[in-house]
């Protein structure tokens, strides 16, 4: 049973972080809070160092307790990328292999002396040259995605994929169902469109279907975004079962399935994507900063052909063309096998870090898939979230909560570490100190 002090201080928490108690704000003297709660002076003084710890808080000699900026510092929360030079970063992932420099500079000297390089200071096709779709359909076809260069359209990376898929097929107000924890840039785009998430249950492992279903039954849910093979945070790669009857019920309540792929090149033998069970409802989105470089911003969405002039509007209403130098030099490496000899070797490198991971947190609670470059650590409910990342960033370690991650009220504490910025030296040093703050916590 979880002790009455720990819910005062949850009941806190949540109220300073919905801004029902503003920066600023002086809380109740310890002797106040012990009345209101009925809880011990000392127990009171408990609540209030533990929110301290978290970083909710601040406590001034002779005037009281007060609400802090409680905004996480940089490389908390996914949403904010400055992390300091000086700071481990386990929170992005940009994973890169020592002889990617030699390839860009090679694959920019090549670029600079064949073809039509006048051509690319040019405005291009909104969804991209028709050589260049063609090039990303054959490696699309070889990842098990059936489509064609009609069906292709070439965007400024991943997420802006997603951002002109829900601009050109969504409206202000419209319903999406996703995971109780999901992508966090999924989450801002929708906030920033003024859509409405429905977060669904997980049930064996994967987002909860009934459910999914029933909620279909009480509302006008439009679309439901999913990442079924590689799911960030959790690392879980949905069963044929589960994609067919995702597909059957998009089909009956004419549902938009988002289906986003930016890790499922790191799953070798996944079942095929949702596109192959619902193409005529399915808009498939993935990109090249995992497994080429973070800095190389191409990706691809496969919308159905009735949905592709709406996505291509939003395209040209965002970014008018794609970058036009960045894409040829993506195609110019699927061409010559470089992007496929990159994810093999990417895929081993992310098995010897998730190998690590596991032995460090043996026994802790490691859950992930073993060839993502990511991981989740569920708490003991004893212990809170933010206090473990306040410890690590104090030694120069920064982690996310699952704040970021979480479409449902409950948050649950957990950590989620990601493995593909730092050298394994850097890394073996990193996870075992973040075990060594949560055996801390713990023994508390």
């Amino acid at each position: 049973m979880k002790a009455r002090y720990k819910t005062v201080v949850d009941e806190l928490a949540r109220a300073i972080r919905a801004s029902e108690l503003a920066p600023g704000s002086r809380l109740p003297t310890h002797r106040e809070l012990a009345a209101r709660h009925s809880i011990s002076l000392a127990t009171a003084t408990r609540v209030y160092a533990e929110l301290e710890a978290m970083g909710l808080v601040s406590g001034e000699t002779g005037r009281g307790t007060f609400v802090r900026e409680w905004a996480l510092p940089a490389g908390i929360g996914v949403d904010q990328h400055a992390v300091a030079s000086d700071v481990l970063d386990l929170n992005f992932n940009y994973p890169a292999l020592p002889e990617q420099a030699e390839l860009l500079r090679n694959g920019l000297k090549q670029l600079a002396t064949t073809g039509d390089i006048e051509s690319l200071l040019r405005y291009q096709p909104h969804a991209g040259r028709t050589a260049d779709r063609q090039a990303f359909a054959a490696y699309l076809n070889g990842k098990g995605v059936a489509c064609d260069e009609e069906e292709v359209l070439i965007v400024n990376g991943a997420q802006h994929g997603l951002a002109v898929t829900l601009m050109g097929l969504l409206q202000p107000g419209d319903v999406i169902a996703v995971d109780a924890l999901t992508y966090p840039g999924f989450k801002v785009l929708a906030q920033q469109m003024h859509l409405e998430l429905l977060a669904i249950p997980e049930s064996a492992a994967a987002m909860d279907l009934d459910v999914l279903e029933k909620r279909c039954r009480l509302r006008r849910v439009k679309a439901v975004y999913t990442m079924p093979t590689l799911h960030n945070p959790m690392g879980r790669v949905m069963n044929e079962a589960w994609r067919r009857r995702l597909a059957e019920i998009a089909r009956r309540y004419e549902l938009l399935i988002i289906e986003d792929a930016a890790y499922a090149w790191l799953v070798e033998h996944a079942p095929k994507p949702l596109r192959h069970y619902a193409p005529e409802h399915t808009v498939y989105v993935s990109g090249f900063s995992k497994n080429i470089a973070a800095g190389l911003r191409v990706g691809m969405v496969v919308a159905p052909r009735k949905k592709r002039a709406q996505t291509e509007r939003a395209i040209r209403a965002t970014a008018w063309n794609t970058p036009a130098i960045l894409t040829s030099l993506v195609c110019s490496w699927l061409q010559d096998g470089t992007v496929l000899t990159l994810e093999a070797l990417k895929r081993v490198d992310a098995q010897n870090r998730q190998a690590l991971a596991r032995e460090v947190f043996h026994g802790a609670g490691w859950q992930a898939h073993p060839n993502a470059y990511f991981g989740w650590i569920a708490l003991d409910e004893n212990i809170r979230a933010e206090s473990v990342v306040s410890a690590l960033l104090k030694k120069r370690i920064s982690v996310s909560t699952a704040e970021p991650f979480c479409t449902s009220l409950y948050i649950p504490h957990a950590i989620r570490l990601a493995l593909g910025s730092v050298s394994m030296a850097n890394l073996e040093t990193g996870l075992k100190t973040v075990r060594d703050v949560i055996e801390y916590f713990t023994d508390l």
